[in-house]
């Protein structure tokens, strides 16, 4: 007994009302990998040449980009 199942209009309606997937593809997910990047980088380097300064400067940076993303996801230019 095989039966042939038909998308309902019922269904219609809720595949269209499914929420959007941004995959990260925002202002606030850009900004945030762009300069955690650019803090882990700063780290590396700071590390490699025993510059604690440079060190510590790349980790209040990841801290700001945690902020600085949090803080555009609320204005509205991240994903939900």
């Amino acid at each position: 007994m095989t039966s042939t199942s038909q998308p309902s209009e019922a269904d219609a309606d809720h595949s269209s009302a499914a929420k959007h997937v941004h995959h990260g593809q925002t202002p606030a997910a850009w900004a945030g990998s762009s300069l955690t990047l650019v803090a882990f980088i700063l780290g590396a380097i700071g590390l490699l040449l025993q510059n604690w300064i440079m060190f510590w400067i790349a980790v209040a940076l990841v801290v700001i980009a945690l902020i600085a993303t949090q803080v555009l996801r609320k204005t509205g230019h991240g994903a939900d």
